[in-house]
């Protein structure tokens, strides 16, 4: 499964002015009126929040956008734009002020030949890669990025907790993902290169959680924020050497207005979890609420509203 956009569904919605009277303390981010006071909000121009084709970019964008309107600006929303290549120069020039991305792959969209692997190195070579209109935010503990993931009973009888463990498997281990993962750095020659560990290959495509649940393949590639870590029994496997490339969530945001939003968005950022982030993707797909309403209900219990 290669790293890249994802599907989504279109969504426009504003938070209550519970945002407005929400933070009481002096220190709280979303304390601090940005409305008529200054920054884009006293040019007149509204903040306007894009987001990929993908459904959980979406719901990350609208928590953006609830808690900016929250705090006195004027949100424009510009979601389900679609794959990089056809949003980013809207970011470069302005157009977009803020955007939920992914610091793994949009790394490697400005720098392919990234040599940057701890999450860590990974941020900092993507603001050095960033053009001077934009700018990242805090990265957050959440991920949405491929991983080697394995059903946990087959974890559990085989004692396996990282993909190097998968050297010490007796019987047959084969790998399902997309066709071209085959050959991309992260599919079985990167494995063996990296952890020693020999896989066998199966394109299994659109089928690959089917199979791995069916036990037709024993590893899956499959995105770290799917649903499916919450609603079945499997578990992705740790990747100490990263072999796969950190794609945490990340605010990108114009510069022309990056002081007066970072402070609320960071915030987010905060607090944005991978368990959160499965959560309120399980939302989307299985309990089929609209993004604003998930948005919503997240800025209240993470006390954000």
């Amino acid at each position: 499964m290669p790293r890249t956009t994802r599907i989504t569904l279109l969504a426009t919605v504003s938070l209550a002015a519970s945002v407005v009277l929400a933070g009481c303390a002096s220190g709280d981010p979303f304390n601090t009126p940005a409305g008529p006071g200054g920054g884009a909000a006293q040019s007149g121009a509204p903040i306007v929040v894009g987001s990929q084709a993908y459904y959980s970019n979406e719901i990350i964008a609208e928590i953006y956008a609830q808690a900016l309107e929250g705090v006195g600006f004027e949100v424009t929303r510009q979601f389900n734009i679609g794959q990089r290549d056809a949003y980013w120069p809207e970011i470069e020039s302005g157009a977009i002020d803020a955007f939920p991305e992914y610091t793994g792959n949009l790394l490697e969209f400005l720098d392919p030949d990234t040599d940057a692997t701890s999450a860590d190195d990974v941020y900092a070579a993507l603001q050095d890669a960033l053009p001077d209109s934009v700018t990242a935010l805090d990265y957050s503990a959440a991920t949405d990025q491929d991983t080697y993931t394995v059903r946990k009973g087959f974890a559990e009888q085989n004692g396996i907790t990282s993909i190097a463990d998968l050297a010490d498997v007796d019987d047959r281990v084969t790998l399902g993902g997309g066709p071209q993962l085959e050959q991309l750095p992260y599919g079985p020659a990167g494995a063996k290169s990296t952890y020693g560990v020999e896989l066998g290959f199966s394109a299994t495509g659109p089928s690959t959680l089917d199979a791995l649940l069916g036990g037709q393949i024993q590893v899956a590639d499959i995105y770290s924020a799917d649903p499916a870590f919450q609603t079945e029994e499997i578990v992705a496997l740790e990747d100490p050497e990263n072999l796969i490339l950190p794609s945490n969530v990340v605010p990108v945001v114009s510069s022309d207005v990056v002081e007066e939003v970072a402070d609320v968005i960071n915030a987010i950022s905060a607090k944005v979890s991978i368990e959160g982030l499965i959560a309120m993707n399980v939302q989307s797909t299985v309990d089929e609420l609209a993004p604003e309403k998930i948005a919503e209900q997240w800025l209240q219990e993470n006390a954000l509203d």
